[in-house]
């Protein structure tokens, strides 16, 4: 199974930069269990960040087995949110984009 470190780690290969153009947002993951981290996308590019942002556009908390099940696809984010597995703050819509942004 893969970690949190992993599965951030793979975002950069899975980045969508078509789908990031004229986006300014920071997503925020709050893993319970491991680190925090947030992605800075901006104009069709995109930072990884270690540690939480001041002012995160969204806040994703969840477990790191959730991270990893919805990350990579094996696990359907709205259905963990849904389930009580995953909790978002700040503009939950921006949550939705997470799949075309890093498509499996």
């Amino acid at each position: 199974m893969s970690t949190v470190a992993e599965i951030i780690e793979s975002m950069k290969t899975r980045f969508n930069a078509d789908a990031a153009a004229g986006l300014d947002e920071v997503f925020q993951f709050d893993i319970e269990d491991a680190d925090t981290y947030h992605l800075v996308i901006k104009d069709g590019n995109f930072d990884i960040v270690a540690g939480a942002h001041d002012d995160p556009s969204v806040t994703l908390i969840m477990d790191s087995e959730t991270m990893v099940g919805v990350m990579s696809g094996e696990m359907d984010g709205m259905q963990a949110f849904m389930m009580g597995k995953l909790r978002a703050e700040g503009n939950m819509m921006l949550a939705t984009k997470l799949n075309v942004l890093f498509p499996n």
